[in-house]
């Protein structure tokens, strides 16, 4: 039995597994797939307090590295329930495993957006990715479309531009909301070409590669040759198995007071699961803290 059991092992969780190990409480930590979160995709941070600047892989070793120190335990799993028995929690894991735990705090994440066109989800992996640092090579030297324009966006963006033959962005918006200094690295790239006002329409294959992608733009229909996509429209909350335990809103993400409480007692919510304005390291730390303060309160 377990003091705390934290599903996620991002940012956000692995701040609860600190404040809650310091607080003298046991801490689990199930992550499904990789500690860290996402950040470990990020070639190069530098919002992070403390850091001039630092890849999200090291970011992440460095962040784990500190849990571990201190006493936290932790597994590979994929949860799949969490369920209420008395005054504790039953937490069961795709794996087969079961773990009990007095307080649980979801610090979920989110996972990448899709567009919903045909045939896409097939695509993944064979022509579509979301991550430059691993899937950027096998584009050197040959062309790529980056559908989105934010921050996320262009930090891909900015790492191809190095790499590929002609980067082409598309975003539906009238305008790219990366901060201006994304912009200005990548625009200084004279391999990269700009549209705005898009609306992707699908995707252009032969003998199952994507050879384009067909847009709409000032009410007429393009097509965009290239090698690969890569997609950076936005995230989706990984909240679907624990609707039960916390309300969410209408996107999914998880309602919650600054305390980082929900609806059923003694289970918390951290991170970028949480519906909130602003989703950053710095947050995800910030709300991972409070979850744990917030446990730690509910244990006493």
């Amino acid at each position: 039995m377990y003091d705390m059991i934290i599903i996620g092992g991002g940012p956000a969780g692995l701040t609860a597994a600190v404040y809650g190990l310091r607080n003298g409480k046991s801490v689990f930590i199930i992550e499904k797939s990789v500690f860290g979160g996402q950040i470990v995709n990020s070639p190069k941070v530098e919002n992070i307090p403390g850091f001039d600047s630092i890849s999200g892989d090291d970011f992440a070793d460095k962040f784990l590295d500190q849990a571990m120190k201190q006493g936290a335990q932790m597994t590979l799993e994929e949860v799949t329930s969490v369920e209420k028995t008395g005054d504790s929690f039953s937490v069961k894991t795709l794996e087969g495993g079961t773990y009990e735990g007095r307080t649980v705090i979801l610090a979920t994440g989110t996972t990448h957006r899709l567009l919903g066109l045909p045939g896409e989800e097939e695509l993944i992996g064979n022509g579509i990715s979301f991550c430059a640092v691993c899937d950027g090579d096998f584009y050197r030297d040959k062309t790529v479309v980056m559908i989105g324009g934010g921050n996320s966006a262009f930090v891909e963006a900015n790492l191809l531009a190095e790499i590929v033959d002609k980067l082409i962005m598309l975003q539906d918006m009238p305008f790219f909301t990366a901060d201006k200094k994304s912009q200005e690295q990548l625009f200084s790239h004279k391999n990269v070409e700009a549209h705005v006002n898009t609306k992707v329409l699908g995707y252009v294959t032969e003998d199952g590669r994507i050879t384009g992608v067909r847009y709409e733009e000032a009410g007429e229909e393009r097509v965009a040759e290239c090698d690969g996509v890569f997609l950076a429209v936005g995230l989706v909350p990984c909240n679907g198995a624990f609707t039960h335990l916390a309300e969410t809103d209408t996107a999914g993400y998880f309602v919650s007071s600054e305390n980082c409480d929900t609806m059923t007692p003694g289970v918390f919510v951290a991170g970028d699961c949480r519906a909130k304005s602003l989703r950053q390291v710095a947050t995800a730390c910030s709300d991972g803290a409070r979850a744990a303060v917030a446990a730690c309160e509910y244990l006493r």
